[in-house]
């Protein structure tokens, strides 16, 4: 288990302002928060060590690739062994079309979080590489219409 990380206001502030743009350069993202350029640096610096920050990445829109079809597949898995579990799990992050893998409580083991062209693409998907896994005793699909929010980390009052 990872060790709650102690921030204080203007860490949750450089937070805020990265989630909502990393490619600011820290002169920039210093003047946002108030303090010098080499103190935000020592911030950053302890908040990428201390694994408060994980990474840096860039946000794609699968739609302005032509993958504008999104949908979550709830799947079950046969038994509930780790060996069969791993094996699923590497197969769904191969797919090109997976964005994302959970693991979950309930009924279900895994959603898989997938982004494809149209219908047709999904249910290719799901017969020719979900339902052909032996691991795999069930997949259910929910579509998604809407994604109004993309969550970031905010502080929770005390």
């Amino acid at each position: 288990m990872t060790e709650k990380a102690s921030l204080d206001p203007v860490d949750w502030h450089i937070l805020s302002v990265l989630q909502d743009d990393a490619s600011i350069t820290n002169k920039a993202l210093a003047e946002r928060v108030g303090l010098p350029t080499s103190s935000c640096h020592e911030r950053v610096r302890r908040l990428r060590a201390t694994g408060v920050i994980s990474g840096v990445k860039a946000v794609v829109d699968p739609a302005a690739l032509g993958r504008g079809l999104q949908a979550f597949i709830a799947v079950r898995l046969r038994l509930h062994r780790r060996e069969l579990a791993e094996v699923f799990v590497a197969a769904a992050l191969a797919l090109p079309e997976t964005l994302s893998v959970y693991n979950v409580s309930g009924p279900e083991d895994y959603f898989l979080h997938v982004a494809v062209t149209d219908s047709a693409h999904l249910q290719r998907i799901i017969v020719d590489h979900l339902a052909t896994r032996p691991e795999v005793a069930h997949a259910q699909t929910h579509l998604i219409f809407d994604r109004p929010l993309t969550a970031t980390v905010r502080p929770v009052p005390s």
